[in-house]
C-alpha cells in the first residue's frame, strides 16, 4: 500500500478513477472502494452518509468528476495527457535538481545517496528517520505527487526510491520499497565490504497483477543479510521481534493514519495545510492553485478515510484504533528498555516512529499523544534521530565493494 498520508498522490488517484469511468462506462471500480453514501453537505460529519444507494453512485460520480475537472485545471490540463501516456518511460534517469541536500559531517560511508519522496507518506518517513538516525548523507528530491515527473524514468511508479549513484549498470542503483531499502542499507552498515548490487539481488521482487494494478512483493524484505554470522549483534529473538513490529507498522499502523487525520472535514482541511507547509507546496503550485488542491484534495481523502475504516475494519470511533496501536507498541517496548531495540532504537523503533512523524502535526497525533503513553517514547526517538545517535562513522578501511 502506498502512504495515504501523501494525499496529493491518493488525490490524483481519484482523479484517475473518474477519468477511467469517462472513457470504460464501468462503475466496478468506483463501487469496490466507496462502501459509503457521499457527501450531502460536506460541512455537517453527522448527515455525511445518508444517501439511498441508487443516489449514491451518481454522487459518487459528480464526486469524482469535480475532483477530476479541477486537478486537469490546477495542472494546466497536462494531467490527461500524462496519465495516457504514463507507459513511455525514459530508459535514462535525466539529471534533476534536489529539493534539499542532507549533509552529516561524521559521514564516512562513502555513499552518494538521493531519495526520491513525498515529504508527508509514511513510508517515506520511514526511509528519512533510518538515514537521519544513522548518519548517513543524502539528497532528497521532492516528487510532484500529480505528475510524478521527477521519477518517470522508472518503471517503478511508487516512493519511496533510493539512488545509489555511480554503480549499476545506468549509473546508479535504484532501491525500491521503504522495507527494501532499509534492510539493503542495514545490511550493508552491518558490513560495508558488501556489495550493495550483490545485497539488492538477495530482495527478489515478485511482480503480479490484481485487477490491472501492479503488484510488488518482496517476500524476504524484513530480513537483514550477515554473511559473517559468527558474531551476530543481536539474538534470533530479537531479530524475529524486529521483523514482527517492521511489518506490524508496514500492514497496521499505517492503516489507522488516513481514517484518523481526515476523520471530519475539518481535520481533513487542516492536514492539507499542515502538508502544504511542510511539502513546501508554495514551491510548486500558484497560491489559487493550492487553495483548490487543499480544499478539493480534502473532501476527496474525507471520503477516502470511510471507505479506509471499513476496508481495514477499524472502531467505529477511528481514534480508539489508533490509541490501541499505540497502545500495542508501547506495551511491546514494555518498561524496562528505553527503545524495542533496547538502549538504542532498532529497525521497528525506527519504521513504528517514521510512520507517526508523518502525521506529527495533525490532530490525531495529539490526541494520540494525549489517550496513550506513546509521547515518551515518540519524543526520545525524535531526539536520537535528529541528533544522528547512530551515526558511527564507516571505518576508512572499508570500502565499497562493486561487481
Amino acid at each position: 500500500m502506498q502512504g495515504n498520508m501523501a494525499a496529493p498522490m491518493r488525490l490524483a488517484a481519484v482523479a484517475r478513477q473518474f477519468e477511467c469511468l469517462v472513457r470504460n462506462q464501468q462503475v466496478r471500480p468506483l463501487q469496490r472502494c466507496l462502501q459509503q453514501n457521499v457527501v450531502r453537505n460536506f460541512s455537517n460529519g453527522k448527515t455525511f452518509f445518508k444517501a439511498s444507494v441508487h443516489r449514491k453512485k451518481i454522487l459518487v460520480a459528480g464526486s469524482l468528476a469535480v475532483v477530476g475537472v479541477t486537478l486537469a485545471t490546477v495542472v494546466n490540463q497536462r494531467w490527461l495527457p500524462y496519465w495516457l501516456t504514463v507507459q513511455a518511460l525514459s530508459s535514462t534517469r535525466p539529471e534533476i535538481e534536489a529539493s534539499r541536500k542532507i549533509r552529516i559531517e561524521t559521514d564516512n560511508s562513502g555513499l552518494k545517496l538521493t531519495l526520491f519522496q513525498f515529504q508527508t507518506c509514511p513510508f517515506c518517513c520511514k526511509v528519512r528517520a533510518m538515514l537521519d538516525y544513522y548518519g548517513f548523507s543524502y539528497d532528497l528530491v521532492e516528487v510532484n505527487s500529480v505528475t510524478k515527473k521527477q521519477i518517470k524514468w522508472s518503471d517503478y511508479r511508487k516512493v519511496p526510491i533510493l539512488a545509489v549513484e555511480g554503480m549499476g549498470d545506468g549509473g546508479f542503483l535504484q532501491l525500491n520499497d521503504s522495507s527494501v531499502i532499509i534492510s539493503i542499507l542495514e545490511s550493508w552498515r552491518q558490513d560495508p565490504q558488501q556489495s550493495l548490487e550483490k545485497l539488492k539481488e538477495c530482495y527478489v521482487c515478485i511482480e503480479s497483477e490484481e485487477r490491472g494494478k501492479k503488484i510488488y512483493d518482496f517476500p524476504n524484505k524484513y530480513f537483514i543479510m550477515f554473511m559473517d554470522k559468527s558474531n551476530l549483534p543481536t539474538t534470533p529473538e530479537q531479530r524475529q521481534e524486529e521483523r514482527k513490529w517492521r511489518k506490524w507498522a508496514d500492514d497496521h499502523l499505517v492503516h489507522m493514519l488516513s481514517p484518523n487525520v481526515y476523520r471530519t472535514p475539518s481535520e481533513a482541511v487542516d492536514a492539507f495545510k499542515y502538508f502544504s507547509e511542510v511539502g513546501e507546496w508554495e514551491k510548486n503550485f500558484s497560491t489559487p492553485e493550492r487553495v483548490m488542491v487543499i480544499y478539493v484534495g480534502a473532501m476527496a481523502m474525507y471520503l477516502l478515510g470511510k471507505m479506509l475504516r471499513k476496508k481495514y475494519h477499524l472502531n467505529e470511533d477511528v481514534r480508539i484504533s489508533l490509541y490501541d496501536a499505540c497502545k500495542d507498541w508501547t506495551k511491546a517496548v514494555g518498561k524496562k528498555r528505553s527503545f524495542m531495540g533496547g538502549n538504542q532504537p532498532n529497525l521497528a523503533d525506527l519504521s513504528v516512529y517514521g510512520v507517526l512523524n508523518s502525521i506529527e502535526g495533525c490532530q490525531a497525533f495529539q490526541d494520540a499523544r494525549e489517550n496513550s503513553h506513546i509521547g515518551g517514547w515518540y519524543d526520545t526517538m525524535q531526539k536520537v534521530v535528529k541528533s544522528h545517535d547512530g551515526a558511527l562513522p564507516v571505518s576508512a578501511a572499508h570500502t565499497l565493494t562493486k561487481n
